[in-house]
């Protein structure tokens, strides 16, 4: 039986800020944290012993996403995905999101609504009772999605990058390389012949490679590893975001110490893994005789060469994404 042809979607021009609200704001959960979610000046959320965390994020069209390879599920799912990761690796639980998007007045609302979606999924499967409690939306030549995550300390200490001491473990959770190889496949096989990305590539490659492809547009970081790591002792953590060796150098330089890793637990492609940016894993060091628990994996050790990182006790290149230069891991 053929089904019938869909409604062409209003833009957002055409309905105006209020009405678009009106068919966003229904489709998102406020979270279990919110006093007062969305429809005042501000919201209200509960921080259980008067402290809270907060991050902040941008993702552009161009440098950061194109339209023609991510769904706009893909962008709201990865837009709360890669703030969620940076509350986690404070070892803090999130609790709310505030999104603001900025886009062509001819921007159909239906991508909008899609977004939506996609951090509503993503809240749910990545941090059960976080909700979304607020936002803006302005008109912009670019579309561009910009989202604050708060998180509960929930009485303990933060995590930071500064505590690492020679003797700790270095421990990871979460994908190494995955959303760089998944970027390398669409750079290779997802352009026309003008070089531009293209959607109907886009969806051939992701039907082939559904797992490398859905890690770079739509990461499944281990967002619940974070607090699971602060109640095991970890001694420092942070979120995998720009490559695992270049956040590494991040870590090193902040606690004054060296990282060595193994190569034997980095893959088959140790490179990419260490160079690979996008996969918003959690990077931790435990004390020495703390086993790192679920689903961390040892993969090197914190020693007294302050600032140096080694794979095998040899220097390791510490590439990775910048938004300025681009990612010179090889992904184009």
């Amino acid at each position: 039986m053929e089904q019938p042809a869909r409604e062409p979607s209003p833009t957002i021009g055409e309905l105006g800020e209020t009405a678009t609200l009106s068919r966003i704001l229904p489709r998102l959960e406020p979270g279990d944290a919110a006093l007062l979610g969305a429809g005042d000046d501000a919201a209200v959320v509960a921080a259980r012993d008067g402290r809270f965390v907060v991050t902040t994020d941008l993702m552009v069209h161009g440098p950061d996403f194109r339209l023609a390879w991510s769904r706009p599920h893909d962008l709201g799912w990865k837009a709360a995905a890669t703030n969620l990761t940076d509350v986690a690796a404070m070892g803090a639980r999130p609790t709310a999101l505030v999104v603001s998007i900025a886009a062509p007045p001819t921007t159909p609302v239906s991508l909008l609504e899609g977004i939506a979606d996609g951090l509503r999924d993503a809240l749910a499967a990545l941090a059960p009772g976080a909700g979304v409690v607020g936002g803006d939306l302005s008109a912009s030549s670019v579309l561009t999605i910009a989202v604050t995550a708060f998180g509960d300390l929930e009485g303990r200490a933060p995590v930071l990058r500064s505590g690492a001491r020679p003797g700790d473990v270095l421990a990871h959770a979460g994908a190494r390389g995955d959303a760089a190889r998944g970027l390398r496949l669409l750079f290779a096989e997802a352009r026309d012949a003008e070089g531009e990305p293209d959607a109907a590539l886009a969806d051939a490659v992701r039907a082939r490679h559904p797992h490398l492809v859905g890690a770079q547009l739509a990461p499944s970081p281990p967002v619940g590893a974070g607090v699971v790591a602060a109640r095991a002792g970890a001694s420092a953590m942070l979120d995998v975001s720009d490559g695992l060796a270049r956040d590494a150098r991040r870590l090193a330089e902040a606690s004054g110490v060296g990282l060595d890793f193994h190569r034997t637990v980095l893959g088959e492609d140790p490179m990419t893994a260490l160079a690979g940016a996008e996969d918003h894993g959690l990077l931790a060091t435990f004390p020495a005789g703390v086993v790192p628990p679920e689903p961390f994996d040892v993969i090197g050790a914190v020693t007294g060469d302050a600032g140096r990182l080694t794979l095998d006790g040899a220097p390791v290149d510490t590439s990775g994404w910048d938004p300025y230069s681009g990612w010179d891991g090889g992904a184009g």
